[in-house]
């Protein structure tokens, strides 16, 4: 039987995309509150009460000697909550951008996988009577789904704190174990788990035509999912470049409503319009540095959760992939949504996500050296050109401590030669884009952000909402010229900078 504490192929991946490379793959949020900000003891007392129920965040990885076998989580005899939760505050005035700037340094500094992975950082006495959590935790031990559960567990509905509940007992840490039982164990492993396959062998034969036909659907879903990145690679652009190990970020909070009524007047799905939204505001970025958009499509890797219901507050990652295309050459916000619609309708109807998710499976059956190799292969795989991930997030109010969280932001990693990742979150009412680039490939991070507001406003102008107008700072504007049928105003273009990084700005 496998040991249920040992990591996926998946999360094994996450780990070796890491591994001599600047890539950081630590999932993470920023959270703004109302409020004054509680004590580092406050909270402190206020998660430990609750680690109980997310176990994982005392456990930390025991690797197999000589690769033989993927990582385990065990319980770490050092744990301390003070490592992992800190405090910090801002310099004056203690504003957004501030914000911005701490957690684009945080962001740049990897988890210590000798630590349980993941840390929260309190940011206290913000503007505004305001305080923020940012928090991180790689991608191994969580996806953003499952995430979200767990944000629902550290947090309360009311803002009186609900009471903790009682620890089945009192946590103490189970003993490291030792080497040779960890190679042993993942050698047993390794020749008695494949039994499973002679017990489905042994269904095939009870059911040969039921079975077989399953067979094929798996392999036609592989197909679609292979075939799509092969024949339509990823084109060239600036957001595909070698990258450091520093990062910018920067994020946007619009209304979720403002997205559901253009979904309502133009069509497609709300994943839909946020797609849109983001092909708008990159074909802009592009265009205003000098990169010619006439009938280009970039494509984006779109996760998609395929977490059953039953397995919702789980650890570990259910997700599947589909390589959405983001055409970035329609300037008008009505047909591009139309288009991204029509193509995302195609790919669901074409079994590619299901095809990522037997690839997925399949890897389970792979030695962890063969899972190492493909990873550090990946930068090599022109598929996507950037992660655009959206989460749905709890449309509830949650509090800390009685503070309730106002704003919540997200951030997915940037994997090797990817320099941009936006991920986009849901919560009350709110949805909250989040960018993060890297520093040196992306100086202009700010300008994609105040694309983004233009091109919702676009949307919402196309969708016949009446919206204010968003507006760039002063010192960046150019220039309108006039609409064409919604069309989002020209500007002028900055002078062309050598291919391959996007112009810098003052």
């Amino acid at each position: 039987m496998a040991n249920p504490d040992r990591l996926t192929a998946l999360d094994s991946a996450f780990l070796h995309l890491e591994d001599h490379s600047a890539a950081h793959m630590h999932v993470a949020s920023v959270m703004v509150f109302d409020g004054k900000a509680p004590s580092l003891q406050e909270l402190v007392e206020h998660v430990a009460n609750r680690l109980h129920l997310v176990p994982r965040y005392r456990q930390r990885l025991a690797y197999v000697p000589l690769s033989q076998g993927r990582p385990i989580w065990t319980d770490d005899p050092h744990f301390n909550p003070y490592y992992h939760i800190r405090h910090t505050a801002l310099p004056k005035p203690a504003d957004d951008t501030s914000l911005k700037r701490l957690a684009g340094r945080l962001f740049s500094q990897r988890l210590d996988r000798s630590k349980p992975l993941w840390e929260i950082w309190l940011v206290q006495n913000m503007s505004a009577g305001r305080f923020a959590l940012i928090a991180k935790t790689h991608h191994a031990l969580v996806d953003g789904i499952s995430g979200v559960d767990i944000t629902t567990v550290l947090f309360d509905t009311a803002r009186e704190p609900a009471a903790p509940t009682a620890p089945p007992s009192p946590w103490s840490a189970k003993p490291l174990p030792g080497r040779a039982k960890l190679l042993g164990e993942a050698l047993v492993e390794r020749a008695t788990v494949p039994g499973e396959m002679v017990r489905g062998a042994r269904a095939l034969v009870r059911a040969p035509r039921k079975a077989l036909s399953q067979v094929k659907e798996a392999l036609e879903s592989i197909g679609a999912t292979t075939l799509e990145g092969i024949n339509a690679p990823a084109p060239p652009s600036p957001f595909n470049v070698d990258i450091g190990p520093h990062r910018r970020y920067t994020f946007v909070d619009t209304d979720l409503a403002q997205f559901k009524a253009i979904k309502d007047s133009l069509g497609g799905t709300l994943n839909d319009v946020v797609l849109a939204t983001v092909s708008l505001a990159l074909g802009r970025y592009l265009r205003d540095h000098g990169h010619d958009t006439n009938g280009l499509v970039l494509k984006a890797m779109v996760p998609v959760s395929v977490r059953a219901r039953s397995q919702r507050g789980a650890l570990g990652n259910q997700v599947a992939a589909m390589w959405a295309p983001l055409p970035v050459g329609i300037e008008n916000p009505a047909e591009s949504l139309q288009r991204i619609a029509k193509s995302m309708e195609d790919l669901k109807n074409s079994g590619q996500a299901v095809g990522a998710q037997v690839l997925t499976n399949l890897a389970g059956f792979a030695p962890p050296t063969i899972l190492s190799q493909a990873a550090r292969l990946q930068p090599r795989q022109p598929f996507f050109n950037l992660v655009v991930t959206n989460v749905p997030g709890p449309q509830f109010p949650l509090f800390l401590l009685g503070r309730r969280l106002q704003v919540l932001y997200p951030v997915v990693p940037l994997a090797q030669r990817q320099a941009l990742g936006i991920a986009v979150m849901s919560y009350d009412g709110h949805l909250g884009f989040g960018l993060l680039g890297d520093y040196d490939a992306l100086p202009g991070l700010e300008e994609i952000a105040d694309d983004l507001k233009l091109s919702v406003a676009a949307l919402a102008r196309a969708a016949g909402l009446r919206a204010p107008r968003a507006k760039r700072p002063a010192a960046k504007s150019s220039a309108a010229g006039k609409r064409n049928n919604g069309a989002s105003p020209k500007r002028k273009v900055r002078a062309k900078k050598p291919a391959g990084r996007p112009a810098s700005t003052s």
